[in-house]
């Protein structure tokens, strides 16, 4: 939609009352480092990745033969799907007319960035989420690695020492195991244990930057997970009845529930998810001599897919 008149009362010269203009409060962003960069692959939508199955050793004994067993190998994919844009303009009129004007526009292309992050973000989280089965308790080595909180659906601590027990039962390195969490979740273990918990340092530094600290909530580290916040984490739109709980007590989850991501970025190797970027966010500016207005847009285009699923949990749990 354009920027006119009739849409924009409130910083025309007769209207004004204020020099300040409110702006809408941004959603704090995920560092860049949580998932495995693949934009170098340069043509083409979808991109293929080869991978190497488990070795199993064979006994060798004296003058016998080995059995010349075959390579287990399969591929997974990335495709290049999602095209996001923003446009908007503004008029000769307005610009004559409007106090603060340039003031708008420069508040309107940043709210565009800050919609492209968040939007890319959403992406990621969901990206998570839906790498594992829906209603299904993903099981790798036989431990599952998708459940529910375990007082009834809501977080406890033991949800965390059952999800390191899934991590080290799949052989999850101990360096960079993050987890992201809706808020609900942190007052839910405050309320749980008092508020009691001691704020420790975030350990993985070189991820977790100095800037994307002082900006999210760090909560704690528990069992060797680092704790984080978003509101940016996905509901589900279908429940799912057949989860359970860390001790196995049938409790399911239901539209709406959150899914708090657990997962290891120590390198590239361990990220469960990789993205690529075709196209960057791009903004064009150009004159519309007919319509007498500037015209602005802004697009971008990229992908997500998972690479790995023995790296990743999730525990979902209500959203209020």
């Amino acid at each position: 939609m354009s920027q006119q008149v009739s849409n924009s009362s409130a910083v025309i010269a007769a209207e004004i009352y204020s020099r300040f203009l409110v702006e809408n409060l941004p959603e704090i962003m995920l560092p860049e480092g949580l998932a495995r960069d693949v934009t170098d692959f340069g043509n083409g939508t979808t991109l293929n990745i080869p991978t190497v199955g488990t070795v199993t050793l064979q006994e060798a004994a004296e003058g016998t033969p080995l059995v010349f067993n075959p390579i287990d190998s399969g591929t997974v994919t990335l495709t290049i799907n999602d095209f996001p844009g923003d446009a908007w303009s503004v008029t000769d009129v307005l610009k004559e007319d409007g106090y603060l004007v340039e003031r708008l526009m420069q508040e309107r292309a940043m709210e565009s960035s800050r919609a492209m992050a968040e939007y890319f973000e959403t992406k990621f989280l969901e990206a998570c989420n839906d790498a594992q089965t829906a209603n299904n308790d993903n099981l790798i080595n036989g431990i599952k690695h998708r459940l529910v909180g375990g007082n009834t659906g809501r977080i406890e601590l033991e949800d965390f020492a059952f999800m390191k027990y899934a991590f080290d039962k799949a052989k999850v390195p101990q360096m960079g195991r993050i987890a992201i969490v809706d808020p609900v979740v942190e007052y839910d273990l405050n309320k749980l244990y008092n508020s009691s918990w001691t704020v420790n340092n975030p350990m993985f530094d070189g991820i977790i930057t100095e800037g994307f600290a002082q900006s999210h909530k760090f909560v704690t580290n528990i069992f060797g997970f680092d704790i984080w916040t978003s509101n940016l984490l996905p509901t589900l739109t279908a429940a799912e009845a057949g989860l359970d709980e860390a001790d196995g007590t049938n409790t399911g989850a239901s539209v709406g529930d959150v899914a708090n991501v657990f997962m290891c970025v120590a390198s590239d190797q361990t990220k469960p998810i990789m993205k690529a970027w075709r196209r960057m966010p791009t903004v064009e500016a150009w004159r519309d001599h007919e319509e007498r207005k500037d015209k602005v847009q802004a697009t971008g285009r990229f992908g997500l897919g998972a690479q790995r699923l023995d790296t990743l949990g999730v525990i979902l749990t209500p959203a209020v």
